[in-house]
């Protein structure tokens, strides 16, 4: 069976619906290429062996793939989130336990059919920004090695950034699950909190930790979201979720109101590309309908200083502050320098930050009031390890700039995507909104990545994504131009299900050509990458009436690819039937002239 590279939930099942592939056979698959990047990446703390990953996959051998609604779709679970039966470490050693049960999330992914592959990296007890905060190992960035992953959920990005998991759960409090997502060109979603169980999460500032979620696609994120946001009755801060917010969104409303912060109250500590990215974003809604407010940031910002101020340090000390008192050798120093305050903060320090943060949210929630959302960035800008280790309180605090407030504040955020800076990195923006806006966000989340520039498209080396369909698929006539270039193969997908395919006349050699379609199907594709500098020859070698345009493929991204003048199919075969290029030649004798 064919192993499929495209890791999202559309095409995951298409594949098994089809019998194309089998649960096993791709966890399987997974995890020696988790086996392989585990070395480089430390991004797994525990990666399920073949005996812990065969009950998932024995519940499956006898269920119809269309009963389940996450059948066989495999996940990763940062490690302060239990897995029954599996060590729960929040990275350290000395705090390990292992749990009977899963967590209430886990579990109602299980439920429905997900297949865990085991236990990601952090930074301890979810205290950090930036990744490099584990005993396990530094999680390096998926694209550039010389930065951080992002933290605290470090190792559950990496997990969907390399491709071994559809998406993965963090845990977000002041922005552990949106820095990572920003860095590694992921959509970050932290929830309303309450509306995910934090039941089986090891806690960090009860109050605030929410279960957070990361995907390649807002559509995706959207569906799983609407799966788990359920209420649990067992957990005394979990909430219920409107109906308003059960579900995903079809599409974004075609007009809306977001705010911007004034240019003046933007901080981006010497980065010199970030205002440039964000005006670029803000321009992109208001492109899609959005029309731009500009806000007073100010009260945000204060709100965010509270949470490492001794008063707020004090919830995290409640959590994990008796092992730091047992034995403070078995946490690490940076940790016990943050969290130590809190043993220091009276009840009066609590009760004043708590007044001073009531004020504030009142003046926050008025400059939302007549907005719809506000835009942000997910970061001010990027710092490589070493600057993060040369001063590592200073460097994290400044990652959390625009994502320290709000839980503070109860609001929903989402971490998008937004391009590259010069050298490669991702960058991304936040956009957020009140509680239970959840769904919103997403719906204008995704009409954002359908437009933006992906970061997948812009890696170090400059290389250019190229979706083909026909002869320059592995292992047919024409792929040798593609591998004398330097390509690459990076997936093997499917396009969205909005085009027809043609066997054009002539040759050889045979050719097809995709043309979009109000009755389409999807198609086979796969997905190449090859230097920038090599696209003009490759492109001087199309014959006419194909050209390079957009294509989109099933998980909603647009990327270049074959596409043919409508003039060029008139009198050409329809072999739509066949689902690809490949299914067609090998219904036919190679060599035969093609039908009419």
């Amino acid at each position: 069976m064919r192993v499929p590279d495209d890791l999202s939930l559309a095409s995951l099942r298409a594949a098994y619906q089809a019998g194309d592939c089998r649960p096993r056979d791709l966890l399987a698959h997974l995890r020696q290429r988790a086996l392989a990047a585990n070395p480089e990446f430390h991004l797994y703390i525990t990666l399920l062996d073949e005996a812990q990953l065969e009950p998932y996959l024995a519940a499956l051998d006898e269920r119809d793939p269309a009963s389940l609604p996450l059948f066989g779709i495999p996940f990763a679970i940062k490690d302060n989130i239990d897995l029954a039966g599996v060590p729960t470490t929040a990275a350290c050693p000395a705090y390990a336990y292992t749990p009977q049960a899963s967590a209430t999330a886990v579990q109602r992914l299980i439920d429905l059919g997900a297949v865990p592959t085991g236990k990601t990296n952090l930074d301890q007890f979810a205290t950090g920004l930036n990744g490099l905060r584990s005993p396990y190992g530094e999680c390096r960035n998926s694209v550039l090695p010389e930065y951080p992953s992002g933290g605290s959920s470090s190792g559950s990005s990496l997990a969907v950034a390399l491709n071994l998991a559809s998406f993965s759960l963090g845990t977000d409090t002041a922005g552990s699950g949106r820095v990572p997502a920003a860095l590694n060109g992921l959509v970050g979603v932290k929830p309303t909190r309450g509306i995910v169980s934090t039941s089986g999460v090891v806690p960090c500032c009860r109050s605030l930790d929410c279960i957070s979620l990361f995907s390649r696609s807002s559509g995706d994120v959207a569906q799983v979201l609407a799966l788990l946001a359920q209420f649990d009755r067992q957990q005394p801060y979990s909430r219920r979720n409107p109906a308003w917010n059960a579900a995903a969104l079809a599409a974004a409303p075609a007009s809306f109101r977001f705010g911007v912060p004034r240019a003046h109250d933007l901080l981006w500590f010497g980065c010199d590309e970030g205002p440039a990215l964000f005006d670029c974003a803000r321009a992109t809604l208001e492109g899609i309908g959005g029309v731009a407010v500009e806000i007073d940031l100010r009260p945000f910002m204060e709100a965010a200083s509270l949470l490492y101020a001794a008063p707020g340090a004090a919830e995290r000390y409640a959590a994990f502050g008796e092992l730091i008192a047992r034995q403070p050798d078995a946490v690490l120093p940076v940790i016990r320098d943050v969290v130590t305050p809190g043993a220091h903060a009276t009840a009066v320090d609590r009760i004043l930050a708590a007044e001073r943060l009531q004020e504030l949210k009142r003046i926050c929630d008025q400059s939302l009031d007549a907005l719809d959302l506000v835009l942000t960035p997910t970061i001010p800008r990027a710092y490589t390890r070493e600057q993060i280790r040369a001063e590592p309180v200073l460097r994290n605090s400044e990652l959390g700039t625009y994502t320290n407030f709000m839980n503070l504040l109860d609001y929903a955020a989402v971490a998008v995507p937004a391009g590259s800076l010069r050298n490669g990195l991702p960058w991304g923006i936040t956009l957020f909104g009140r509680a239970y806006t959840d769904q919103y966000l997403l719906s204008i989340a995704r009409a954002m990545q359908l437009q933006l520039p992906s970061s997948d498209t812009l890696r170090p080396g400059d290389r250019m994504r190229l979706v083909v369909c026909g002869a320059h698929l592995q292992g047919l006539a024409l792929n040798h131009q593609l591998l004398t270039r330097g390509a690459r193969l990076i997936e093997a997908t499917r396009s969205a299900a909005r085009y027809r395919l043609y066997a054009l006349p002539g040759g050889p050699p045979a050719r097809p050509a995709m043309a979009r379609s109000a009755s389409g199907h999807a198609i086979e594709v796969e997905v190449w990458e090859l230097p920038s500098s090599e696209v003009g020859s490759f492109l001087a070698g199309i014959a006419a009436p194909l050209g390079l345009g957009k294509i989109e493929l099933a998980d909603g991204r647009f990327e270049t690819g074959f596409i043919c003048e409508e003039s060029g199919v008139v009198g050409a075969a329809d072999i739509t039937e066949f689902g690809g290029w490949r299914a067609y030649r090998a219904s036919t004798q190679v060599g035969n002239p093609l039908p009419t």
